[in-house]
């Protein structure tokens, strides 16, 4: 079974800043589109930012210019950085792994923007 272990998520006052860590397997990291979803109460699970095997990367609209995507292929690891944060980021945010339409799923780590 393909483990994504995510790390980083916590409690954060509105304005700072949080950096989630999703590790996956290599086999699975270097030939997948990495990403970072969130979900919050009463609300359908959305994408936030994804970066390619080749890097480049999208974001939503609610996450240009606050956040930042990467992924460091020697740790098989994607980060997503987060900056100015607001009490509407509040979510649990998973990591996903979609290796040719094969998806895997980490295990979500909250977090929580206090105002």
């Amino acid at each position: 079974q393909v483990q994504l272990v995510e790390s980083g998520g916590g409690l954060v006052q509105a304005g700072g800043s949080l950096r989630l860590s999703c590790a996956a397997p290599r086999s699975i990291f270097v030939t997948s589109a990495m990403g970072w979803y969130r979900q919050a109460p009463g609300k359908q699970r959305e994408l936030v930012a994804v970066t390619d095997s080749g890097g480049r990367t999208n974001y939503a609209d609610s996450a240009k210019g606050r956040f930042t995507i990467s992924r460091d292929n020697a740790k098989s690891t994607v980060y997503l950085q987060m900056n100015s944060l607001r009490p509407e980021d509040t979510a649990v945010y998973y990591c996903n792994a979609d290796n040719w339409g094969r998806v895997y799923w980490g295990q979500g780590t909250q977090v929580t923007v206090s105002s």
